[in-house]
């Protein structure tokens, strides 16, 4: 298990960290992933990530970062969209618990039950007493949730206002991002001040000593993928699974089979690079 930050990585955040660097140190991390994984499943344990902060903070790269390697059928990405009018008239957090972890899952939320308390208040989607009701619950159930048995990490992606603007006005030209940039990202956008102070109430009442918020400085997006997955490792107990050396086994005797002479519709084999991806319709 990794007790400090991986070498190479600044605690600090200062100084590039070549991409080379970064490579190697996330593919170690990786390895360690891995590990877990099996552990989690040996054990059967249940352990529920969650991530928040701002539009543009980095949440989705420190996802993909982590479910780079691993088994989605182990780890799971939970991003739910808007409610139905069913859910709508449901208890609020009755959506969330049905994607909890099971015994042998890791299940990450790409934002959690805490809309509440962020873009559902400061978008006007619900009522300041519905906000206040939520605040004094939801350290409540967290405790049942973590007595049942389940480990929870909460973490916050905190990005600076002009490294969120260089992220933002980036995806207006990017083929690759334009679905990032919708129209609530633009009104969140303006809402700065707004979003600073739901965090700071949200903190102030679930920041709690059995779930606490963990902070990740998110505008060097290497450091602060290599530094949660680190932080990740080092809060979920684990331990390498013994398991017996893998040997393939021999192939089975053809037995008289052979290859069909089927007319198979081949995928072309295109010239790379040439600029296909432009042509494309």
């Amino acid at each position: 298990m990794h007790d400090d930050p991986p070498a190479g990585v600044d605690p600090s955040g200062t100084g590039n960290l070549p991409n080379k660097e970064y490579r190697r140190e996330l593919a170690n991390l990786h390895v360690e992933l891995v590990r877990l994984q099996e552990w989690v499943v040996h054990q059967g344990l249940k352990v529920c990530v969650v991530f928040e902060g701002r539009d543009g903070a980095g949440k989705g790269g420190v996802i993909k970062a982590i479910m780079e390697r691993v088994s989605p059928r182990i780890f799971r990405v939970v991003a739910l969209p808007a409610p139905t009018e069913r859910e709508k008239n449901q208890m609020y957090l009755q959506r969330y618990v049905p994607h909890l972890p099971a015994g042998g899952e890791i299940v990450i939320f790409d934002r959690s039950w805490y809309n509440r308390a962020g873009v559902e208040r400061v978008m006007g989607f619900c009522s300041e007493e519905q906000v206040r009701r939520f605040l004094a619950m939801t350290p409540l159930v967290e405790k049942a949730m973590i007595e049942s048995g389940i480990i929870l990490l909460k973490y916050w992606l905190e990005v600076s206002e002009a490294e969120q603007t260089a992220r933002l006005k980036s995806r207006i030209d990017d083929g690759r991002k334009t679905w990032k940039l919708s129209p609530m990202d633009l009104k969140s956008y303006s809402r700065w001040y707004e979003y600073s102070r739901a965090r700071d109430d949200m903190f102030k009442a679930t920041d709690t000593p059995w779930a606490p918020w963990y902070v990740v400085n998110s505008d060097d997006k290497k450091r602060a993928r290599l530094n949660t997955i680190s932080h990740l490792l080092v809060h979920v107990p684990h331990e390498a699974v013994p398991r017996e050396k893998v040997k393939l086994p021999k192939r089975q005797d053809p037995d008289g089979y052979k290859e069909p002479d089927y007319p198979y519709k081949f995928v072309p084999d295109l010239q790379w690079p040439s600029g296909h991806a432009r042509k494309l319709p």
